[in-house]
């Protein structure tokens, strides 16, 4: 554990939990979504090019993941889990040529993961100071 006193303000602290949080809640649905394999999320994935076989263990990374992130102490771990997780969603978007929604939600994702934790960890704003 860090000595320093935590510097980041109540509202910022806040504002990147609801984020956070919100981001989290969005992921681990999706997560469980694979986990129990409606129809939907079968056609959809066999859509992308991926065989219902591999639905199962994208869940369980994504749902990995996502409880890294939750947790205090390994928050970064799960953010930069994550963003390889939306990276790749990005690239299977970009292969089978869908629109550019499809492309950029989850690139939004990942900008709003890193927000969060960029909001509620001081150590980020430390490393990448966004004021002047």
């Amino acid at each position: 554990m860090s000595s320093d006193i935590q510097t980041v303000s109540k509202g910022r602290l806040w504002a990147g939990r609801i984020i956070g949080g919100l981001l989290a809640l969005f992921l681990l649905v999706d997560a469980v979504m694979k986990l129990f394999k409606p129809p939907f999320v079968v056609d959809a994935t066999v859509k992308l090019g991926y065989p219902e076989s591999v639905i199962i263990g994208l869940g369980v990374v994504l749902l990995a993941s996502a409880i890294l992130y939750l947790i205090p102490q390994t928050s970064i771990l799960g953010a930069i889990l994550l963003t390889g997780y939306l990276g790749g969603a990005v690239a299977t978007h970009v292969r089978v040529g869908e629109g550019w929604f499809s492309i950029f939600f989850p690139v939004i994702l990942g900008v709003l993961l890193w927000a969060g934790m960029w909001l509620r960890d001081d150590r980020l704003q430390k490393l990448i100071p966004l004021r002047g």
